[in-house]
Formats: C-alpha cells, structure tokens, sequence
C-alpha cells in the first residue's frame, strides 16, 4: 500500500498560520525525506469551513496547478497530484496539454485527479454556470476521455454533448502514456465515469470503511457492465489520519491539533461543545501505532491500493511536520512489514 500527502495550501491550514508557499513546500520535503509515496493539492480558488463546522470566512489558498508545477521543481521522487481539479474551471484539451507537459517535466511524475466540482463559490466567483449534477458528472465523463485520448497522443476530433474538439494535440507526447487520470467521487453515476474512461477511482473522504466497502462494490459492478476486470481500476483513500507513538502521544498531537484548527470544528461554539478525543477518533482513523497500523491494513484488505492522509481535522490540514515524519517512520515501515507481497517483493 502506498501512503501519500494532502498538502496544507489553504489559510489557517499549516500550524494555523496563512498559506505560504514556503509551508506547502516543507511539507512537500518532509514527505519526500520520511519516505512517503505522493502529496497531493486540491482545487478551489478560496474555501470556508462551514461545511465541517467552521465559520464562513472565507480562507485563501494557492491555486493547484501552479502549486503542483513548483513541487516539481524542488522534489526529486514523489508523485505530485490533484484532488481533485475541477473540471468545469478549465477546458479539457488545456488540461490534457497541462498534464502532458508537467509529466515531462517531472520525469514521470504527474497524477492527473478530476472531480465534477462541488463548491459553489468557486462557480459564482468565476461567472461558471453550476449546473445540476447529472449534467456536472456527464461534462466530467466527456471530459476524461478528450483528456485520456490526447494524452495517448491522438490527434482528436471530438464532438460531445459538452464538448467539441477539432484537431486538439498534445506535442511533445509522454513516453508512457501520460499521467494516470483518476476519478473522484462516491455516486453511482460518477462510478460508472469512472470505470469508462478512468485509470483510477478516489473516494474522499472516509466515514466508515463499511461505506467505502459498498461503494466499492458499486464500482466493480461498473466495471464488469463495461467489460473491464474490476481490479483494472485502481483504488485510492482519502483518510484523516492522526497518529502518535502511543496513545499518550496521540492525544497530545490531538491536543495541539486542536489548538491550531479554526474555531468550531474542534474547539466547539455556542451551540455545542469541543470535540472530545474519543468523539474525534470515532470518525477518523488516529491512535497509537499498531492501532493506525491495523486500520490502514484492514484498507488495504479492501483493495486500497494507496491513502492519501490528511493530517488534520478538515481537509489539506496539517497541524505540525512532526506529525507527517511521524507517518514515514513509523507507519509505513509498519505497513510494508505486514503485506506478505512486500515481504515476496524484498
């Protein structure tokens, strides 16, 4: 199983302070250094946190593609991605060219995330219709395949119901084919996109793993309704992730955690009270160790083929570098240990 990084790149989201380039990019090192396989950016001009119990202050944040082309200037081996890019901000064959070029340009490196868009204020702030979202995932699923043709160095003649594509390129092509394209989402209909034209399937973020089990099963069903082997597709994890050396560890990063996290997502407002550690850990996968350990392996069991953790209590948070060092030495060591194929493969 391989474990990635979402990155901290929206205000208040690295140690509580604004977002820096220089906070994106030491985490991004960190990453690298401690042995992790992927950072990871999201996609949204501005965020708030009321959807996970924060205020409507709107929060800044480093736009993804121009985040992502910089970490491949000062990483050498990890795998840099989007989760995911929202498909209605950008053209299809832009994105294809983007993706292509920023593959070269890491040597390999690129992983190309889309997602159908979720965040309103992004559309209104960009003057971009939100349509309903049948009409969202079917431009998606359009989407995915102008861009995954093109990346395979077709010369494309395209003509959708979104869509129209008259001799769009992608020169100079990459050797391999280009990145992989994933899919993010849970529905069914954005699962059966997925199975049509993806190279993979996120699902972020995680509850329970009974949900993710069925949703699962769901995109196997996709699979096999288009003719494709259900293990074609491959599988990623969106997690919040807290861990601690043991559990007095653990509940002191949670601590400091919550410290460094806005005002009513953990801390509580005048309509309920802070979030206990017990409450916390309920929804999340946090505690010692062997207990992380387990969690993620039972994952793993499930088909998970990598997680790609958010080190906080809202998405793309991390409380403190410590906690990601934290995952590369202890975690991921643990994990290979415990995966009879990684014993096979060593």
């Amino acid at each position: 199983m391989r474990i990635g990084l979402a990155l901290p790149h929206y205000d208040s989201s690295f140690e509580g302070k604004p977002a820096s380039w220089d906070g994106v990019r030491r985490c991004a090192e960190v990453a690298e250094r401690s042995g992790l396989d992927s950072v990871w950016v999201s996609d949204h001009l501005f965020l708030d946190y009321s959807k996970y119990g924060g205020s409507i202050e709107v929060r800044g944040a480093l736009e993804c593609w121009t985040t992502m082309s910089a970490l491949a200037a000062c990483t050498q081996r990890i795998r840099i991605g989007s989760l995911t890019l929202c498909n209605d901000l950008r053209n299809p064959a832009v994105v294809a060219k983007m993706a292509a070029t920023l593959h070269l340009l890491s040597q390999g490196r690129c992983e190309l995330g889309l997602g159908a868009g979720w965040y309103e204020p992004d559309y209104r702030a960009t003057g971009i219709e939100m349509s309903r979202p049948g009409v969202r995932i079917d431009r998606l699923a359009e989407a995915a395949e102008i861009i995954k043709r093109l990346l395979h160095g077709e010369e494309l003649f395209f003509k959708g119901d979104h869509y129209v594509v008259e001799g769009a390129l992608c020169r100079p092509a990459p050797r391999d084919g280009g990145p992989r394209l994933w899919i993010g989402g849970k529905g069914d209909r954005l699962l059966d996109a997925a199975a049509r034209t993806a190279d993979g399937w996120n699902f972020s973020w995680l509850g329970s793993q009974e949900t993710y089990a069925k949703r699962a099963e769901v995109a196997d069903e996709a699979c096999l309704r288009h003719g494709r082997a259900p293990e074609d597709l491959a599988r990623s994890v969106g997690a919040y992730v807290l861990v601690g050396r043991d559990e007095k560890d653990a509940l002191k990063r949670f601590e400091r955690l919550a410290e460094r996290t806005p005002a009513g997502i953990l801390s509580g407002d005048s309509s309920r009270g802070a979030v206990s550690w017990d409450e916390f850990r309920r929804t999340r996968i946090a505690g010692g160790v062997p207990e992380v350990t387990d969690r993620l392996g039972a994952l793993r069991e499930l088909g998970v083929q990598e997680v790609v953790v958010g080190l906080g209590a809202v998405p793309f948070q991390v409380s403190d570098e410590e906690d990601i060092e934290l995952i590369g030495t202890e975690i991921i060591p643990a994990l290979r240990t415990s995966d009879p194929l990684e014993d096979r493969a060593r």
